[in-house]
């Protein structure tokens, strides 16, 4: 959802989704910092919590009195983030299933609420009994690095030839097309 042409004005569907593809895409390019435009409330709650979790690090609001902008510092911890659209109620039962919808691991990254309490992550409105309307999510995976053993795994014995050797079972002989003479 990016802009609607209306007549020749540009018209701007889902401010949150820009945001967060903005952000998505300097974090896989590597960058240091992303200029977010236009920007407003729901962004920048958004991004409150996501720097709360330590997802993304400072942010400066800037207002150039048209829409604001924000200067948003990025630590290198964010894999994927997103918005639901629509955005669809979701009771405090439901929860648990959605967080297996959504985020790889219970324990790795955030479902983001709107709800009567404010705008909050998934583990706060547990605590507050509160269902709401889904927002987005904001996630990490850490790769371990594949060239470095554990020392449990450098304790192993290596075994470089292994072969695998079963008896047949009596089995074998009825479901085999093979003649017995062969």
């Amino acid at each position: 959802m990016g802009l609607l042409t209306q007549g020749k004005k540009m018209v701007l569907m889902n401010v949150l989704s820009n945001c967060l593809k903005a952000i998505v895409n300097a974090e896989r390019a590597g960058k240091r910092q992303v200029l977010l435009r236009p920007v407003n409330k729901i962004v920048i709650k958004f991004l409150r919590i996501m720097q709360k979790k330590k997802y993304v690090g400072e942010f400066e609001i800037v207002d150039d009195r048209r829409g604001k902008k924000i200067v948003l510092d990025l630590l290198g911890r964010l894999n994927k983030c997103g918005v639901y659209s629509p955005r669809f109620d979701i009771k405090i039962k439901e929860m648990d299933g959605m967080m297996d919808y959504v985020l790889p691991s219970r324990q790795i990254g955030f479902i983001v609420l709107t709800t009567t309490y404010g705008i909050m992550d998934h583990e706060e409105a547990l605590k507050k009994k509160t269902g709401g309307k889904i927002l987005g999510f904001f996630y990490q995976i850490t790769k371990a690095p594949t060239n470095q053993l554990t020392s449990f795994q450098q304790k192993l014995p290596i075994h470089k030839n292994c072969l695998l050797y079963t008896s047949p079972s009596p089995r074998d002989a009825t479901l085999s097309r093979m003649p017995s003479s062969a």
